[in-house]
């Protein structure tokens, strides 16, 4: 690596780690309701409360904020779905697209709608202006926002104390906030703003913002050449703040429009993971304890510098340029693919499937770990949340201290649901990755035999299953049989950790706490963030080690002796 590229990685770490203290307090200030730099908006807020009928004051237990999460995300789904299937007969459809196929719509409305921008289509090709703009880039800022919501319901289930006098709480009882205005701050306050800001520096950098219909030039060579534009920057901008992903264009933040200097590159991989590494100060803060939310945030970066090292080094081992773009290289390249997949953002500026064996391996890791290193807004801390209640409760028993965090018990129902998230998310991709190698149709949409063609399966179902959305590339998934099983595991990725972090919500919400004694186990010291960072890797990534060994490990070592795939 050359100084150049050293120095442009310190200039990233130092701007995100130095931005994320400032706006982490900005953001608790918004989320607990306080005044702030942009109170000036609250009028807008009361407005959206007024004509949507919401009682701002009013809490809700865990249940009727769930049933409000779902009514929202069924009612996007359900909006995005007829919009992409009949988008031909939309207004702001310049290129004359088609509408797509009940399968490839399905698909995409439910990957917008939990966050993941999985992409079984060419976004020039496939969706107007219209269907981008109104339909995808809207469940950009509203997944965003749920995610976020989510967050905000544990932490005051972590926070919340009983009044003096009050009757007695039970899970079913205890308040963990309002939906309805958690997700409008998040969004007024936190995602549009920051969006309109980036948005406008993309465009400086010639990023296309366009509802002109395509243009139809003539090369060199006499040949026809269509360049597409339309509308890309606003999207562009909430694609990365919201660790959304999805490109305008087909090959995502490889095209010149979408990504088109080295100073666009450095702002869209800043942004990709701007609001996730602040969320966990933002925690400290909320829960009134700062040391628990650095605690959290060693953690991430602990597993995060170990992916980044080593990407880096696999890539510069064999360097090559074979699905890198040119104009960005193999540091930038490695470097974006290591922060879209701790992030679940999924886009991308070269193809993981171009990567060394191992190179390409440590994102699906990344991915295979839960959403969980930083992770998407606000999936990454409630995912996070879940891990360090399973280290709290084994922790505390091997030690025979009460497993108890920040005063709340960490008890049966604790981890049940704590494992359900899990396992849930492990054994769905497993599961799914079996169903598609064990079948004709499964296999027929591989581009490459071999362990690197167990590395392409098991990667669309990881990325599906961590809501990352993005791709190994060399697998045809615009059939049938990948619409809708990934489909079946971006829906259950999305939905088996959010339940059940909205019931342990609850739950913690109810608990009286217990003041720390000379028995409670700390878990805001070094001690505590290496258990935090073994559990992780023992829990989550040996689950994926067998498969893991068949696929990019046999292909690393199968590539020593000169075979390729």
């Amino acid at each position: 690596m050359s100084t150049t590229n050293w120095i442009q990685i310190v200039v990233i770490l130092g701007v995100l780690f130095g931005c994320a203290p400032i706006l982490s307090k900005f953001m608790a200030r918004v989320f607990d309701g306080e005044r702030h730099i942009l109170s000036f908006l609250a009028p807008v807020e009361k407005w959206i409360y007024r004509v949507s009928g919401i009682r701002s004051d009013q809490e809700m237990n865990w249940k009727q904020y769930l049933a409000a999460l779902l009514a929202l995300n069924a009612l996007g789904f359900l909006f995005v779905w007829a919009v992409l299937m009949t988008q031909k007969w939309l207004p702001l459809n310049p290129a004359g697209i088609d509408n797509m196929s009940w399968h490839l719509a399905l698909n995409t409305a439910i990957s917008f709608m939990t966050n993941t921008n999985w992409q079984a289509y060419s976004g020039e090709a496939s969706a107007s202006y219209f269907s981008q703009m109104v339909g995808l880039a809207v469940q950009n800022f509203l997944s965003a926002a749920t995610g976020i919501a989510v967050m905000l319901a544990i932490i005051r289930g972590i926070r919340n104390r009983p009044k003096p006098g009050e009757a007695k709480l039970t899970s079913g009882t205890a308040p963990v906030g309002n939906f309805w205005v958690d997700i409008t701050r998040s969004t007024l306050y936190v995602l549009l703003p920051l969006s309109i800001i980036l948005g406008i520096v993309l465009l400086s950098q010639g990023v296309v913002q366009s509802f002109s219909g395509y243009v139809h030039a003539v090369t060199l060579e006499g040949k026809e050449q269509i360049i597409p534009l339309g509308p890309a920057a606003s999207q562009i901008a909430i694609k990365q703040l919201g660790t959304n992903g999805g490109g305008f264009f087909g090959v995502n933040s490889a095209y010149p429009f979408e990504n088109p200097t080295p100073f666009s590159n450095l702002l869209e991989v800043i942004a990709i993971l701007l609001i996730p590494v602040a969320l966990p100060f933002t925690f400290g803060r909320m829960v009134k304890d700062r040391s628990q939310g650095r605690a959290i945030f060693a953690a991430m970066t602990i597993l995060f510098a170990v992916g980044l090292v080593g990407i880096l080094a696999s890539e510069y081992a064999r360097p090559s340029m074979e699905g890198i773009e040119t104009r960005l290289g193999i540091s930038a390249s490695a470097v974006w693919a290591e922060f879209t997949t701790i992030a679940s953002n999924g886009s991308v500026n070269a193809m993981h499937d171009s990567f060394s064996p191992l190179g390409g391996m440590i994102p699906m890791v990344n991915i295979m770990l839960g959403e969980i290193i930083y992770g998407g807004v606000g999936a990454g801390m409630y995912g996070m949340l879940v891990f360090l209640f399973i280290t709290v409760f084994i922790a505390g028993l091997m030690v025979g201290r009460t497993p108890e965090y920040m005063g709340k018990k960490i008890e049966t129902r604790e981890m049940q649901l704590s494992v359900l998230a899990v396992v849930g998310q492990t054994v769905t991709i497993l599961v799914l990755a079996a169903a598609a190698i064990a079948t004709k149709v499964g296999l027929s949409s591989l581009a490459n035999q071999g362990p690197h063609g167990l590395s392409e399966i098991l990667y669309a179902f990881s990325s599906g299953v961590g809501n990352n959305g993005s791709a190994f590339a060399g697998l045809t998934v615009n059939t049938v049989f990948y619409n809708l099983t990934i489909t079946v595991a971006m829906l259950v990725g999305r939905f088996v950790v959010i339940v059940p972090v909205l019931a342990m919500a609850g739950s913690l919400g109810a608990k009286t706490p217990t003041p720390a004694s000379v028995g409670t186990f700390a878990t805001n010291n070094t001690t505590f963030v290496v258990l935090l960072v073994l559990m992780i890797i023992i829990v989550a990534g040996l689950n994926f080690f067998p498969a893991l060994t068949l696929g990019p490990i046999l292909e690393h070592f199968l590539a020593l002796r000169g075979m390729a795939f």
